[in-house]
Order: C-alpha cells, then sequence, then structure tokens
C-alpha cells in the first residue's frame, strides 16, 4: 500500500485515521532555539506552510516553543489548515517521567493554552512510565478525545509490546488504541539514548523485530532526529570523523557519533555527488524508501533548508542503492566501485 499520496507541491502527504486533515510526510519540528525561547518565528513558520508542510510537531517539554507556535496560529488566522502535534509527559532532567491520570489532564490544559486552541490534532505521550497501569492512559486519553480536546493520540519513545499491551486493553473493552508512534529511526543508527528517560530507537540489527512489527502494522511513525542532528544534514564530513566532538552537539556526540555511522555518511556523500544532491536528501530519501508508514521530522532555523529538505522526495533510490546505504557495498550485492 502506498502511504505517499502526492500533491501539485513537493510534500506529501499521508492520511491518519480519525484525522479529517491530511498530514504531511515531512513535518516541522519546533524545537528550535528561537521558538524555544518563545521569539517570533512567522516568516520561518510561513514559508513552512506555503511549501505545504502543514504539520508542526511540538510539547510541552519544549519551553516556549507552544506559545510561540500558537501566537503565529492567532496571528494567521490559520488553525484550521495546519496540524499540530503536541506531547506530555516528558522526562525531568535527572531522567525520571511520570505520566498518569493527573499529568495528562494538566499538561493538555496547559498546551491548549499555549496554543491558543481548543484542540490538539495529534497527541502523544513524550515517554512511557512502567509504573503506571495502560488502563490510566488508555482511559484517560479516551475521555479527553470524547470531550473533543484531542483528535488523534499516540505516544513516543515507547517499545511496540508496551503499544501492543496498551491497544490489546483498549480492543477488549471497546476503546480508541494509540494511532500512531514517535521512535526513533532514520539512516543514522542511535547507539546510545541521547536525552535520557529511556528513548526508543528502531534502528540497528538489535530492533530487527520491532521494525517488522511496524511493517506489519503500517502504523504511522513520527520518525524523530531522522538526520541525526545534524550528521547527516551536511554539517560535517565523513572524513571529520576526528572531530566530532568540535563540530556536532554533545546530544549528537552522545547519540549518534560512531564509526559505523560516518561509514554510512560516507556512503551518502557518494551517492549525493552521484545523483547531484544533497546528504541529507539522500539520507531522507532512504526513510521513504523503506516499507513503514513514515513521517519524518526536521527541524531548521532558515528557511531554504526546507526547500532543501523537501526535493529528498524528487530523489530516486534503487533498491540496491538503499541496501547499500545502510548496510555497505558488500551486503548491497556490488560487486565493485
Amino acid at each position: 500500500m502506498d502511504h505517499i499520496q502526492k500533491t501539485g507541491k513537493l510534500c506529501r502527504y499521508g492520511k491518519i485515521a480519525g484525522l479529517e486533515k491530511p498530514v504531511s510526510r515531512m513535518i516541522f519540528g519546533t524545537a528550535i532555539g528561537p521558538m524555544i525561547e518563545g521569539k517570533n518565528t512567522d516568516e520561518l513558520l510561513d514559508a513552512a506552510l506555503a511549501k505545504g508542510i502543514n504539520t508542526f510537531d511540538t510539547a510541552r517539554g519544549y519551553e516556549r516553543a507552544e506559545e510561540s507556535l500558537g501566537s503565529w496560529m492567532k496571528r494567521r488566522g490559520n488553525r484550521d489548515q495546519v496540524v499540530i502535534i503536541s506531547k506530555c509527559g516528558n522526562c525531568d532532567s535527572d531522567g525520571s517521567v511520570c505520566v498518569n491520570r493527573k499529568v495528562i489532564e494538566t499538561e493538555l490544559a496547559e498546551s491548549l493554552q499555549a496554543l491558543q486552541t481548543d484542540y490538539i490534532d495529534i497527541y502523544l505521550l513524550h515517554r512511557d512510565d512502567p509504573k503506571i497501569p495502560v488502563s490510566e492512559m488508555i482511559d484517560t486519553l479516551n475521555e479527553l478525545q470524547k470531550a473533543g480536546k484531542i483528535k488523534v493520540f499516540g505516544v513516543s519513545n515507547w517499545t511496540h509490546e508496551r503499544i501492543e499491551e496498551a491497544n490489546s486493553y483498549a480492543e477488549e473493552h471497546h476503546l480508541q488504541g494509540f494511532s500512531v508512534s514517535s521512535p526513533h529511526f532514520g539512516l543514522a543508527e542511535q547507539v546510545a539514548d541521547p536525552w535520557g528517560g529511556d528513548c526508543v530507537t528502531i534502528t540497528g540489527k538489535q530492533n530487527e523485530v520491532a521494525r517488522n512489527w511496524y511493517q506489519e502494522n503500517q502504523m504511522p511513525i513520527i520518525a524523530y532526529s531522522s538526520l541525526a542532528r545534524g550528521l547527516m544534514a551536511g554539517r560535517i564530513k565523513s572524513s571529520q570523523e576526528a572531530q566530532a566532538v568540535e563540530i556536532l552537539d554533545p546530544f549528537c556526540v552522545k547519540g549518534y557519533v560512531c564509526h559505523d555511522n560516518f561509514e554510512r555518511l560516507a556512503r551518502c556523500e557518494e551517492l549525493a555527488e552521484k545523483k547531484g544532491c544533497t546528504v541529507s536528501q539522500i539520507a531522507l530519501a532512504w526513510m521513504f524508501r523503506q516499507d513503514l508508514n513514515i513521517y519524518v521530522l526536521v527541524s531548521t532555523t532558515r528557511a531554504f533548508r526546507l526547500e532543501e529538505n523537501l526535493r529528498a522526495f524528487t530523489v530516486n533510490l534503487s533498491e540496491e542503492e538503499n541496501r547499500y546505504l545502510n548496510a555497505g557495498r558488500k551486503a548491497a550485492g556490488f560487486m565493485s566501485k
């Protein structure tokens, strides 16, 4: 089943059950400096929407990003045109997590006020809290959905086993289960938890079972850190592995800097030169080449990067190139360079 719906613009769209609006396959992430600080980012957000990116990801834990996004929607009067993703229950600075009824209800009320809206299109639990039974979370979210405060709900950084547990409970009790999931996914493998709070990735051989589950169920994946916090976005060259600590931010270094990822970066550089495009376009095109129901989160403070990222939709990768990017020449079946 093809989950990429085309329009006249570069951007492409998918359909998420429970939402009338189409959801752009490329999602603008608001966890960027100016928005976290609550600054006016109208020009940047205008550019995203004009280019067809109608979906914006934010969270209660992103300081003043919700306020910045809400003020823009208020000034532009465009709430009906955009899809808002927000989250509750982020981890504290010590990595501890609490996601119970009180947290969900309180943080949703705060998000609605900050965003200056009476509903959120897609509402996610930012982390899992294994201390809390899935029944409490599912019951609470169903009540909020019935009240019209959220349209669709899901999770971020949950294992597929825990999602199955929650959705089994929902089915048994004739309730709505989780409809979307937001783990880390991208060409670069996440080798350590960058932020704490048990971040979940579905990259790497050790997570093949999880990827197979998503492939079989075709649950929409909202993939965060799709460009590995800049590693796959042209901030560094494969020849600069020894300088990674000086060039990349600490979260990127902790989560994504390893030799295998620099090998993947080198293969991106090779194909980018061959195809006349950028490294980030190759890395994003690889994501859309997977048999997964993928939506990618990208963040930038520069409007021209939006167009650059969207051009990933025009990059065609053969099956051989697809395998080569992740696994190398021998595994992909290349006989010679």
